[in-house]
């Protein structure tokens, strides 16, 4: 589970950017807040007992502030090709924070600055420009 201050920014970032697909939503009006579930695309035709766990973002209505974003870890992700994951998110406005010098990981935030680290499905990619000679960007 992921806090989020801003889930309309939070669904355009793990969905329209991230390629992950809302599978479920819960509203609680007593609780004041709202869950969302998300998977990865490739999940969705699994039977149920056998898909991967999938990212709960919670909505709390209150705003609140939420430090860190680094205090539990990263979340990983699979990605079939980690140079062009990386391109289309550099394309949407995102930050690659460690670029994928070895074509095996790259590391990237999301709204809330919660670090996420993309991984390249299988064997790394051979290095290639400009992602072997690309600098680190703040902290991942």
């Amino acid at each position: 589970m992921v806090r989020v201050t801003d889930l309309d920014a939070s669904i355009d970032f793990y969905c329209n950017k991230l390629g992950l697909v809302e599978t479920n939503r819960k509203e609680n009006e007593a609780g004041r807040f709202t869950l969302v579930f998300l998977a990865a695309p490739g999940n969705l035709d699994s039977a149920k007992a056998t898909r991967s766990p999938e990212l709960e973002l919670t909505y709390n209505w209150d705003p609140e502030e939420y430090d860190g974003g680094r205090n539990f870890g990263h979340l990983a992700y699979y990605v079939d090709d980690i140079y062009t994951a990386c391109q289309r998110l550099m394309d949407a406005g995102i930050t690659i924070n460690r670029p994928p010098r070895d074509g095996r990981m790259a590391f990237v935030r999301s709204p809330d600055n919660i670090s996420i680290e993309l991984l390249q499905e299988g064997e790394a990619q051979a290095p290639a420009e400009p992602w072997a000679s690309m600098e680190n960007t703040g902290v991942w």
